[in-house]
């Protein structure tokens, strides 16, 4: 890989306020960005204010969210107490999105380097084998070896041997970026891999929600409507070039305290945080309302199906039609077969009209699922 400048990293941005950011391209390594990252954290004079990234796009064009050291200092000291201290991490995501920068950020946190699979390797269960490997002895300040992952990458790894033992080598995966089906978290437990799912996004300096409960000092509130507010220490200051949206996102409550208004709907369930979905995900076919989310696990339950990811589509007679973008395992069955097998379980408005098998799932260079992709597909349909 052609190693850039590391003057390039630093951009000048008319941020929300501040001026000589650390903006993060594609390709970044932790050599091109443990100096200023190391700086930015400790709040050294001449270091950078503040970390400028852009968002996945999963909800349409992405935002260039702008996090101080505070926030990262923050959310990598809460990780390390709820996960029993520092460590050292695998680097298995791009660097320019908030779950594989806070990798690095942890590390710079512990006073470790992490352990990058090959550069421009695609991923697969060998490469993470061989960067378990290279991990090396825990110290007595990093006693744990880490890692984040999405569920692809978790799927593939359960899929292979090598992949599995290397899992088990793991304290603590973080799993983030989309939604962890049950099933894949049984699979990956059974396994003897221990699994934490996260929730969060870029402008919470990644994930603030941990297996449900908030990280120390995060606050969760849900809104009458079911949205979903996040608080704390963890937030960013906004978006870069954006007053607009930074107003309309980052509110302040009269008693001091600031939140960011996410996009997902949830619900309280013992104690405990669900995220249900994103707002407009939720489909309108015939006066029913359906969560996709529910059928993409029902879905995923069924034999011959590896994967799934269910999204609305404009429909004449329905307004929205149920369709399902499927990744088979085995032999893919018979669309009216599968919609049988379904019905116990769902509602008939819910059973999707469509079904398309795939090789793969749309997904985004975060690793999230890419519903917009999935909605041409089967428009197309």
């Amino acid at each position: 890989m052609v190693r850039r400048p590391r003057q390039l990293l630093r951009r000048p941005d008319r941020a929300v306020s501040g001026v000589g950011d650390l903006a993060v391209p594609p390709g970044a390594t932790w050599d091109d960005l443990a100096p200023d990252l190391r700086g930015l954290l400790d709040a050294s004079p001449h270091a950078p204010r503040a970390v400028t990234l852009a968002t996945s796009g999963s909800s349409g064009t992405p935002k260039r969210v702008r996090l101080p050291g505070a926030a990262l200092r923050a959310s990598g000291e809460a990780t390390a107490a709820l996960l029993g201290g520092h460590g050292r991490w695998v680097l298995a995501l791009p660097t320019h999105h908030v779950a594989g920068l806070q990798v690095l950020a942890r590390s710079a946190l512990a006073g470790t380097d992490p352990v990058a699979l090959e550069p421009g390797a695609p991923f697969t269960a060998e490469a993470f084998a061989r960067a378990v490997d290279r991990l090396g002895t825990p110290s007595t300040s990093a006693p744990l070896r880490l890692v984040s992952l999405v569920p692809t990458q978790l799927a593939r790894l359960l899929d292979h041997a090598a992949g599995t033992r290397a899992l088990q080598e793991i304290d603590a995966v973080l799993l983030g970026g989309a939604a962890a089906d049950a099933g894949l978290l049984g699979r990956a437990r059974e396994a003897g891999a221990r699994v934490v799912t996260t929730y969060g996004m870029s402008e919470t300096s990644g994930g603030c929600v941990y297996d449900g409960a908030p990280l120390r000092d995060v606050r969760v509130r849900v809104e009458e409507d079911g949205r979903v507010s996040l608080g704390g220490p963890v937030l960013a200051e906004g978006y870069a070039d954006r007053p607009d949206l930074t107003a309309e996102r980052f509110r302040t409550d009269a008693d001091g305290t600031r939140w960011f208004r996410t996009d997902d709907r949830g619900v309280w369930r013992a104690g405990r945080l669900t995220v249900l979905g994103r707002l407009d995900d939720v489909i309108v076919t015939g006066g029913h309302k359906v969560e996709p989310r529910d059928v993409e696990t029902a879905l995923r339950r069924l034999p011959g199906v590896s994967d799934a990811l269910v999204v609305g589509v404009a429909d004449p007679e329905w307004g929205h039609r149920v369709a399902a973008l499927l990744v088979p395992s085995g032999q893919p069955l018979p669309t009216d077969r599968l919609r049988r097998s379904l019905s116990p379980g769902l509602p008939r408005h819910a059973v999707p009209r469509q079904v398309v098998w795939r090789d793969s799932l749309p997904l985004l260079e975060s690793g999230k699922p890419d519903r917009a992709a999935a909605r041409e597909l089967l428009g197309e349909g």
